[in-house]
């Protein structure tokens, strides 16, 4: 199997003393992942992680609200790659609940190992686990009044594998370098992803070891090699991801530690489209092809409307559930749809 030298791949785009202004007109607009140098540099977190590995922990630890997470733990015949067991039915790891402190000491424990055991903590909840943090990483980029889920990753040297998430990410490093391999969303059919609903950590993963690809059983991921980006990030740096932009995250260090602020932008009643994917394997997968390749055209015009606004020439009071989705609708929208779903006819 090839060992691939993802360093020497076209790099991610870097853009330097981001402030609100360039990142609103410039680099969101531009829709593609962009390298934010030194975003969060002159925080606490990295500031402590440029001092040292244990300078860093010491201050997470000031910030523990006391609650367990759930961590990742394998051994060290993985090389640090959380995936599945040969069937796909299981995994190569387990779960485990662990104090926070806990699982800071457990990085240093292991810290000059050549082989160590591999440990992760993915999407820990800041607002439950570490409810002051936010404060003193913020990255200033965004509106206050938009919502943003913040969460802290922390393990040694871990790879996640390649995966896409619903919302726009800005991904702060503050401990350890990690590097990222991103991709558009069109790479889906090159990265031979796995089963959509058994997943390692809710989100389809890519089957392909992106350090030592199988090219014969993925012939189709050279061209995904071809297409992809990389972005080495420092203590300090952060990475601006938008929408279902593949990504796959390696750390670099034996002590490494992130925080993600996600948000969605677009009206609250909206859900996630994969719930519409599940749906559809219900409404659409197994018709006739013929049947279903016309419904493509139903949902490009009134869906996607590739062919501009599809009610344009219909009064706005007379179209209906597709017009203006007021909250009335909406509820009338969600009570059709369960009640489809659940197999009793919709009330009249």
């Amino acid at each position: 199997m090839p060992t691939i030298d993802w360093d020497r791949k076209t790099p991610v785009r870097v853009w330097e003393n981001v402030d609100a202004a360039l990142f609103r007109d410039a680099i969101q607009p531009w829709n593609e992942p962009a390298i934010l140098r030194g975003l969060v540099s002159h925080r606490p977190a990295a500031q402590a992680a440029r001092e040292s590995s244990r300078a860093l922990t010491d201050y997470l630890r000031r910030f523990d609200a006391g609650r367990p997470v759930q961590a990742f733990f394998g051994a060290p015949e993985i090389r640090g790659r959380f995936f599945y067991g040969a069937d796909l039915r299981s995994f190569n790891f387990e779960r485990r609940d662990v104090p926070l402190p806990r699982f800071l000491d457990l990085m240093h424990e292991h810290e000059a190992s050549s082989e160590p055991p591999y440990f992760y903590a993915g999407a820990i909840p800041v607002p439950s686990h570490l409810p002051a943090l936010p404060g003193e990483i913020r990255h200033g980029l965004l509106d206050e009044g938009v919502e943003q889920l913040a969460s802290v990753w922390l393990g040694n040297r871990t790879r996640t594998a390649a995966h896409f998430d619903l919302p726009q990410n800005i991904a702060c490093v503050i401990g350890g370098r990690r590097r990222f391999i991103v991709l558009p969303i069109e790479q889906l059919p090159n990265l031979y992803v796995g089963p959509l609903d058994f997943t390692l950590a809710g989100q389809a993963i890519s089957l392909v070891d992106f350090l030592e690809p199988d090219l014969d059983r993925h012939p189709r991921f050279a061209d995904a090699i071809d297409a992809a980006q990389v972005a080495v990030l420092e203590p300090g740096d952060a990475l601006y991801l938008p929408s279902l932009w593949w990504h796959h995250v390696e750390a670099l260090d034996p002590v490494g530690a992130m925080v993600n602020f996600w948000w969605r932008d677009g009206p609250e009643y909206l859900f996630t489209p994969l719930l519409t994917l599940f749906h559809a394997l219900l409404s659409l997968r197994d018709m006739p092809a013929r049947e279903r390749e016309a419904w493509r055209v139903l949902f490009d015009h009134y869906i996607f409307q590739v062919n501009g606004d599809p009610w344009a020439h219909v009064p706005e009071a007379a179209r209906g559930l597709f017009g203006e989705l007021t909250p009335e609708k909406i509820q009338r929208l969600r009570q059709q749809l369960g009640q489809s779903l659940l197999g009793r006819p919709p009330a009249q």
